[in-house]
This record gives structure tokens, sequence and C-alpha cells, in this order.
């Protein structure tokens, strides 16, 4: 029989009372077209009940290119919000409280610099820095994996990765400075042992670089966080996140020598599958996401988004993310699951397959340690293979009509009901393209060119590099000269 919740190795839960003390925070993952467009979206989701943001950001802000570049031509804000500034960033959370909204940030090669454009808000509105709560991904490893929005070799990432972790310990104690994201793994085609198993691999290489660093594993384990999916398989998700919690505890205790039980805790956010949805009868992804976020809430998820039914097609309207939002809504407010704590627990079918994904993956978690480690399998590309050999298997089980998928492979119709999309508004980009222009102009360029020179001669060195980073952007340094001074120091990674 599991231990009650709050106990090692938190199987059944993280936290004594779970929900009945604290519902998960429900965030609403946004970000389109400009900071204004992206602002309004978030303060009418603040208005219709989210407790929590979660930041989209374009492609070209998340490999290093300003909204003006040549490369980011065809790209600016149609994925995410484009953040070329702090004045960007400003406009982006313009009437909200920092102090008062947890802010999660999906971002990875460049989320040093973006989490310094927020610590550059936070100053210009009198918010010390210690009341600041949220999240940036930092996540590189899965980038070179299944992502790829990587721009420096694996080494210099990774000491970007560790420079924030010891940063966020000392300014910004209650921020997550990394989110291990097995979510990216399993949207590419992954098992939910593989999931975990190749999430908590990449977890490994990253607090021991930073043990290797000096830095003590009982202070940063406290904010490490988690991402993973919620899929298809209801019994299977809910199982993989117990056996998630008990897997990073062991890690944590067993290999680290961790002490502090608040570093043991597996704490994670979890997003309803993506790769789940289907352009055809878009209706029915309502349905689909219900279920993914019931094995959520029941597999114990500290914070949640729920996808909205039409992004098969395009990014959420204001209709449809809000229909994804009631969704955990009434989960939470009318299901009276909260009242439970781990209800499926003790369950033969939950129990046995919480171990068998418990099984699963520590035998990959010592293949990849057998391979040098998390780095080194990537390198090699052996975990690439395994993900494909899923994905490839996967697909053939619907191509054969071994995994049904209604209005998909079955129950199809000829007709889908025609519905509004979001639509990007081309001028409103231009307009961005625009401000970021003006501000090269504007601007004290001799003070950017000596806080560039500053910032190569840290990269260049071995200090830690968000002081220089941020003091950058106060001088309103652009993303994208940030990124091209650590390309010069850096050098940028290729894949062959």
């Amino acid at each position: 029989m599991s231990k009650k919740s709050g106990e090692y190795p938190f199987t059944r839960g993280i936290y004594e009372k779970m929900y009945q003390k604290k519902l998960w925070t429900m965030r609403q993952y946004a970000g389109f077209t400009s900071a204004e467009e992206s602002n309004k979206r978030y303060r009418y989701l603040i208005e219709e009940g989210v407790t929590g943001l979660s930041v989209a950001f374009d492609l070209p802000t998340q490999i290093g290119y300003d909204s003006d570049h040549p490369m980011a031509s065809g790209e600016v804000g149609k994925v995410g919000v484009p953040i070329s500034s702090a004045n960007d960033m400003t406009t982006l959370f313009n009437d909200i409280s920092l102090d008062q909204v947890s802010t999660s940030m999906t971002i990875n090669s460049t989320a040093a610099t973006l989490l310094s454009f927020y610590v550059v808000v936070a100053e210009k509105n009198g918010i010390p820095l210690n009341k600041l709560k949220g999240t940036i991904q930092n996540d590189i490893l899965k980038e070179y994996t299944v992502r790829g929005t990587y721009i420096y070799p694996p080494e210099s990432s990774m000491r970007l990765i560790t420079d924030t972790f010891a940063f966020c310990e000392s300014h910004l104690p209650s921020w997550n400075p990394i989110s291990i994201s097995g979510y990216h793994i399993r949207e590419a085609g992954s098992t939910a042992a593989q999931e975990i198993g190749f999430t908590f691999a990449n977890a490994i290489e990253y607090v021991q670089l930073a043990i290797d660093q000096g830095q003590d594993p009982n202070l940063f384990g406290r904010r490490l966080s988690f991402f993973f999916n919620s899929h298809n398989g209801f019994l299977e998700e809910v199982a993989k996140f117990r056996a998630a919690r008990k897997i990073w505890a062991k890690i944590m205790k067993e290999r680290f020598k961790v002490k502090d039980e608040k570093a043991m805790h597996c704490r994670f956010h979890v997003q309803t599958g993506g790769s789940t949805l289907t352009a055809q009868q878009v209706e029915n992804n309502i349905v689909r996401t219900t279920i993914q976020a019931l094995a959520a809430v029941l597999g114990g998820a500290q914070s949640l988004h729920t996808n909205a039914f039409d992004e098969a097609l395009a990014l959420p309207t204001n209709h449809s993310a809000k229909i994804a939002l009631r969704t955990q809504q009434i989960i939470a407010y009318e299901s009276e699951i909260v009242k439970y704590i781990d209800p499926l627990g003790n369950s033969d079918q939950i129990e046995a397959l919480t171990e068998e994904i418990c099984e699963k993956a520590d035998k990959l978690i010592k293949d990849i340690d057998d391979l040098g480690g998390a780095i080194k399998a990537i390198e090699q590309g052996w975990i690439q293979k395994e993900i494909s050999k899923s994905a490839y298997s996967y697909q053939q089980s619907i191509d054969k009509k071994e995994q049904i998928i209604v209005g998909l492979n079955k129950f199809k119709e000829n007709d889908d009901v025609e519905i509004d999309l979001q639509n990007i508004d081309n001028d409103v980009v231009q307009k961005q393209i625009d401000r970021v222009k003006l501000l090269k102009q504007n601007r004290d360029n001799s003070s950017v060119q000596n806080k560039i020179k500053a910032l190569k001669l840290c990269a260049e060195g071995r200090e830690n590099l968000i002081p220089a980073i941020i003091d950058a952007a106060r001088a309103d340094c652009t993303l994208g000269e940030i990124a091209d001074t650590l390309r010069e120091a850096f050098g940028e990674y290729s894949q062959v």
C-alpha cells in the first residue's frame, strides 16, 4: 500500500492536503501578433478567472532574432508574442501587477534574456524581485532532441541555465529557474514511460552540473519544476504522474543525497496533448481536453493548461480560450474531485500501471547513464531514435485503425462545421517591426555598445552572465543584440 500524500516518495501527492487546501494554478497559454494584443488577451483571461499567466513567444524571439531582422520575416507574432526589448515586455504586462500574478514563460535558448527583461519591468514598477513568482522553461536539452529552438552548443547553453539557477537562488527566491519538459518529448511521439525517463535523464544533467559548480541541491532543488503532457490514455496518464513523483524523489534522495524533502518534490505543470487534437470535427477536442485535464488533476498536478478546441487549425480565439478555461473551472468547482486526495490510489490497476511506468522509466535512465548521460545520448542520436521508433509505431496503429481516433479514422463526416479562427493582423505586426527600428534609432547607442562589450567579456570569462544581461536590458539592448553577442562568444550549434 502506498504511503500517504505528503510523505516520501510522494507517489500519492507532494502535499498532505493537496487540493483540499489549494487548487492547482489555472493557466492559459497565450501570445500572438504583438505585445499590445497579447496584453489584451492576458487581461481578458484574468477577468475570466485564470490564476496564472503563460506566455507563448514567437519563433524569432525563441531563437534570438529581433522582429526587424531578415530572418524573422514572415514569422513575427505568428505562434507567439514578439519580444525584442524590455520595452516590449513592459507593454506585454501593462496594467498587470507582477507581484500579484504567477507568470510562466515558455522560452529556452533566450530564457536568460527574457527573464532579464521581466526583471527590468519589475524594477521600473518598483516591485522587489523577491515578490516575483513564476517559471521560465529554460530546458535546452529537449530542444536538441525534439524541438529545435537551440542556438548555442550544449556546454554554453548549460552554463546559461546554471547561471540562472544561481542568480534566482540569490535574487528571485520564489521563481522557478527551470521547467524540465517532457511535454514536447511526448508531442514528438514518445511513450508515457519515455516522456518521464528522458525528462528525468535531462534533469539529472542539470542537477549534476549545478552541483559540480558548487551549488547545493537542497537549495536549488526546491525551485526545480517539471512540465508534462496529458495524453489520451486516461488511467495511464494518472499513473504516469504518480510514477513521476516517486522516481524523482528517489533520484534526489538516493543519487544526489538530498536531505530537504521539498527538494525531492516533483512539482509539475501539465498541458493537455496538442498532438491529440484533430482538425476534423474540432468540437470533439473539447471532450478530449476534458478527459486529459481530469487525468492531470487526478494525477496531482500543481498547474494546468487546457488546450482550446480550435488549436489544430489556428491559435485560440477569446471564445475557445474561455471554453478551455471553463473546463478547468468546472472540474475544480463542480466535479467534487478536489475533496479527495489521490482518489484512484490503491486501485489495483492504477498501482500496477504506476509500477510498470516506474520500471520502464528507470530502465531508460539506466540506459542513458550507461551511454554517459543525456548529453552523450543526445549527441549519439540515441534518444532521438527511440522517440522516432515510438512515434512511427503509434502512427502505424492509427493508420491500421488499431488505435481509433474519432472523426479521423472512424466516424468520419464529409462536412465540418465552419468556425471563426484567430487571425494575425499584419498591420499590427508591421507596427511591432517599426517600433523595434525606432527604439534602435532613439536610444543611447553609446551606452548600448558599452553594455554589449561588457556582456561579451563576461561571456568569455566565467562570471555569472545574468547580471550582465540585465545591465544590457536596462540600457535598451535588444534580444537579438544580446543573442548575437553570445553567438560571437559561444558559437552556434548545428546538428549534422
